[in-house]
């Protein structure tokens, strides 16, 4: 196959990959969202039935309070009437007194908050105290030690912004305050500086008037001395309001109630425990079991009124700034802004959304790496089978040439026989005859081992099973490549150690597995092959040891020697020939006597083959 044709393969499956890799990505996302967002509904739809019960409870609440108070008041005495009338104009006039001084109180405070919120809005300033302002800043002597910088405060909304600070760099004895205003300091900050270079100060009327405060406590003392007379029905301010107005007490009084239920702390409006415990279920009937944290505030940026935490089954809780918060406002049938929300959120979410989404998401990732590995394995293979068909090339060139070389030789040898001068002398005659048969023999030798790796391939490779002894076996084939080694002036140390070396296979492939190994130790050195063959015992085995001299290999073409085909590449030395089998055919007959094989080689320094086989007698208690 082509290099072209193998890169547009591998394009097309990449674009076919990406595109299902992007279009998972895709319903993954958008499924996600849509799980999320019936969570929110689900959130939003529990918190609003929450809000609504509560307020029922409430109602409930204050309608069994008029019931008791009905009781109440039926049981009372009545007072007489000339006393009641004295009582109600008296608390009637105290009442109007109390009105206008609150009006004029109101007023006060409004131009008070006006000429507050000007400042805010015109300088950068810190308020002080009138202790602070009469010992440091009255007095000149004393503003050196002031000093004025900005420091950076984490607001609300998560921005960090910065906020001027006042301080003394020593601390002197507070001066006696001489009225009750209320005081700023105006610091002028050079840019890009954290420190003031100067300030100013300025001076408001007091945030209350005491005077006014003062009467009016005084009068609602004097109401509430009234209100202890229990004179008749005139118990309170409201019977007196009733009778002047007309309406039953009982009336009036019913609309003080709910007045005064409103008026209470939101902690006190609300009982926690029970408040967890309809969240809770509000939820589980929407189909939310899942670990949360629930807050109840007077408004979003408040102190916290109380907050409560439900975990199910000590599930650990991964807090961030970031979470959803939930809210829902309570006792919205109040009069005005409602006093306070109830808010949740929930630490799990993105875990609770993904477990639900788990039963399908498995499999979808579970295919896409099938998918994924798919793609990687028909890769592998397609670049093993390039491989290989380089590999089976080279063989098949290899071979023409092999065969060629005895071919030409036999050809060249039939046509000098055919010569009348040398057919008639019997030792030229003898000669060729000598020469035709070595070809024909090595001719025999490559096609029987070709035919024997296609047996092995097929599995049609007959292996005996019978007593060898290797060093015996060893040392006749040693013998026979006696003449190769002279041939390439080698030399050979033998050291045939092993005391046990009878194993169970067919000494014919044995001995072509030795042949093998010692003719690519002579193949593959450089000039004199030096070469040592040795045997010896190791536990219940034989080791057969080959090793040279010659041009070793690299790591990476160790891994690779025992594949079909497979030749080491020789540089320089043109005298290698071979099909690349020797070593696959070793190594395949090796694993069939239940042996192994080891290479260790370094570059330029050598290679040691090392064949392992088990003994005769441990091949029997295997057995």
């Amino acid at each position: 196959m082509k290099k072209r044709s193998i890169a547009l393969i591998i394009w097309l499956m990449s674009i076919a990959l990406i595109g299902v890799m992007a279009m998972q990505y895709y319903f993954i996302r958008e499924s996600f969202r849509q799980k999320s967002k019936i969570f929110d509904d689900a959130v939003k739809a529990s918190l609003a039935a929450v809000g609504n019960k509560l307020e029922q409870k409430e109602i409930y609440d204050f309608a069994r309070e008029q019931e008791r108070q009905n009781q109440k008041r039926f049981l009372e005495s009545q007072k007489e009437q000339e006393q009641k009338q004295k009582i109600l104009t008296e608390q009637v006039a105290i009442q109007e007194k109390i009105k206008i001084l609150q009006a004029e109180l109101f007023r006060y405070e409004q131009r008070f908050n006006a000429d507050e919120r000007r400042l805010n809005m015109s300088f950068m300033n810190v308020p002080i105290s009138n202790e602070f302002f009469e010992t440091y800043v009255r007095k000149s002597e004393n503003r050196k030690l002031l000093t004025i910088w900005l420091e950076p405060i984490l607001q609300p909304d998560g921005t960090i912004q910065p906020s001027p600070r006042v301080d003394a760099i020593k601390e002197l004895p507070n001066s006696p305050v001489r009225d009750d205003s209320t005081r700023y300091i105006l610091p002028h900050f050079e840019v890009n500086q954290r420190v003031a270079s100067s300030f100013q100060w300025i001076t408001l009327q007091p945030r209350t008037n005491r005077k006014l405060i003062m009467q009016i406590i005084d009068l609602e003392q004097q109401i509430e001395k009234l209100n202890m007379t229990k004179l008749g029905e005139a118990s309170s301010l409201y019977d007196s309001v009733a009778v002047l107005s007309g309406k039953k007490s009982s009336v009036v009084q019913d609309v003080a109630i709910g007045i005064e239920l409103a008026k209470r702390p939101l902690e006190k409006r609300l009982n926690r425990v029970y408040v967890m415990e309809l969240l809770v279920r509000e939820l589980e009937e929407r189909g939310v079991t899942a670990s949360f944290v629930m807050q109840v505030q007077t408004s979003k940026n408040s102190p916290l009124v109380f907050s409560e935490v439900y975990q199910i089954n000590n599930e650990p809780m991964e807090f961030s700034e970031d979470h959803k918060d939930y809210a829902v406002k309570l006792f919205q049938g109040d009069e005005g802004k409602p006093p306070g929300e109830l808010r949740i959120f929930f630490p799990n979410k993105k875990s609770i959304i993904t477990s639900n989404m788990g039963y399908w998401l498995f499999p979808i990732l579970a295919l896409l790496a099938l998918l994924i590995g798919c793609f990687a394995y028909t890769l592998m293979i397609i670049f093993r089978q390039k491989k290989m068909s380089e590999m089976k090339t080279d063989f098949i060139n290899n071979m023409t040439h092999e065969f060629k070389t005895p071919v030409a030789t036999i050809m060249i040898a039939s046509e000098s026989l055919r010569d009348p001068e040398i057919s008639a002398d019997g030792k030229r005659v003898n000669k060729l005859a000598n020469i035709i048969y070595d070809e024909n023999v090595r001719l025999g030798s490559h096609i029987e081992r070709v035919l024997n790796i296609a047996r092995l391939e097929k599995e049609n490779l007959k292996i005996e099973r019978v007593n060898v002894q290797i060093n015996t076996l060893a040392s006749a084939v040693l013998e026979s490549m006696k003449l190769q080694l002279e041939k390439a002036n080698g030399n050979l140390t033998v050291q045939l150690d092993a005391a046990e070396d009878v194993v169970i296979g067919d000494e014919l492939h044995l001995s072509n597995v030795m042949y093998n190994l010692v003719d690519n130790a002579i193949k593959y050195s450089k000039d004199s092959p030096d070469i040592t063959f040795k045997t010896y015992n190791k536990g219940k085995n034989i080791i057969i040891s080959v090793s040279d001299k010659g041009i070793g290999m690299t790591k990476d073409q160790a891994e690779k020697i025992f594949d079909q085909f497979y030749r080491i590449p020789t540089g320089n030395i043109h005298n290698v020939k071979g099909f690349g089998l020797g070593l696959s055919y070793v190594n395949d007959i090796v694993k069939r006597l239940n042996g192994r094989i080891a290479v260790k080689s370094e570059k330029d320094k050598g290679t040691q083959f090392e064949v392992t086989l088990p003994l005769k007698s441990a091949s029997r208690e295997v057995a």
